[in-house]
Order: structure tokens, then C-alpha cells, then sequence
């Protein structure tokens, strides 16, 4: 087996972790953010880019959301929900803006792969992604990011569902699809 096809199949296994997210604190999460003003998202580095594909799906969704640091973002209130990425749950950015985001008495959800750390013990809400420690085969956390851009997905449906929307209606907001 080559190096490609064992990576591939390293990962696939590592997937299963997915069975054993929490459920009922998902749909509890979706309310929160159906209900929010606004959603803002937030990770450093590969969290944030999946941070960003997120972002833009609730867009679809007709949700007012945004990614924390660029340029359009406005400020967190205390009718907002803050969701923050962090495999460690110890990235210093992340934490600050986990600071700031209970300053203003924000909710805030992380996702994360620790659940004693200092990000799961200031949040609100934590989803525990539990995953493999890294290896030549999935290096520098892919098990945690794959795993958190799928749950992301499967939340996106979720909330499709709650809120009555189809692919179709989400296609109507899709830039590309102008």
C-alpha cells in the first residue's frame, strides 16, 4: 500500500469520532445561533480557514455572520454568539477573543479537541472533538480540522432543516450562482 491510499485510510478510521458528538447539545447550539443577532466565527491557521467555509454557509443560510478580524466585521454585543476553533484550546488569539466575547456577555461555543482547556473552561459551550494525536500520516492537527469542517456541515444541515430552507434557497445567496 502506498503512502497516499495508507493516509487516506488513516483518516477514514479517525473519522468515526464524529459518532460520538453530542447530539442534543448540537440542536442546542443550532437554537442559539437561529436565535442570535448575529454569529461570529473565529480560529487561527487551518481552523480559521474552516472558520471562514462556515461563515460563508451560514451567510447562505440568511444568517448574519461573520469572521472575526476582517475588515467588515462589526463589534460582538451580548445578543451574539461567538464560535471559536482551536484543536488545543490554548491558541492565544483565540483565547483573547474568547476574553473579549464574555466581556460583552456574548455566548460563546468553541470546538475543540481538549476538554480541560483553558478555551473548554471559558466557553459557554464546548463540542469535544475527540481525535488521534497527529501522525506523519494526518500531520499538525488534519484530524481535528477534516473532523470540524465535516461536524460544520452536518450543523449546516441541521440548521437547513430547522429553519425550513432547501439547497435551493441556499443557492439563491451563493455569489457564484448569480
Amino acid at each position: 500500500m502506498g503512502t497516499v491510499a495508507e493516509s487516506l485510510n488513516y483518516i477514514m478510521e479517525n473519522f468515526s469520532n464524529l459518532r460520538s458528538v453530542d447530539e442534543e447539545l448540537i440542536e442546542r447550539i443550532c437554537n442559539i445561533l437561529l436565535s442570535s443577532q448575529s454569529i461570529f466565527v473565529y480560529g487561527v491557521g487551518r481552523s480559521g480557514i474552516i472558520g471562514r467555509t462556515f461563515t460563508m454557509r451560514l451567510v447562505q443560510l440568511g444568517l448574519k455572520a461573520y469572521f472575526v478580524g476582517e475588515t467588515i466585521t462589526p463589534v460582538v454585543g451580548n445578543k451574539d454568539v461567538v464560535i471559536l476553533i482551536s484543536g488545543t484550546g490554548e491558541t492565544q488569539g483565540t483565547l483573547l477573543v474568547a476574553q473579549i466575547s464574555k466581556r460583552v456577555n456574548a455566548k460563546v461555543v468553541s470546538i475543540t479537541a481538549e476538554r480541560e482547556s483553558p478555551l473548554s473552561k471559558i466557553s459557554d459551550f464546548t463540542i469535544l472533538l475527540k481525535v488521534n494525536k497527529s501522525s506523519d500520516l494526518a500531520p499538525l492537527g488534519t484530524l481535528f480540522e477534516l473532523s470540524t469542517i465535516t461536524l460544520f456541515d452536518a450543523m449546516v444541515a441541521l440548521l437547513m432543516k430547522m429553519n425550513k430552507e432547501t439547497e435551493e434557497d441556499l443557492r439563491k445567496r451563493h455569489a457564484i450562482w448569480l
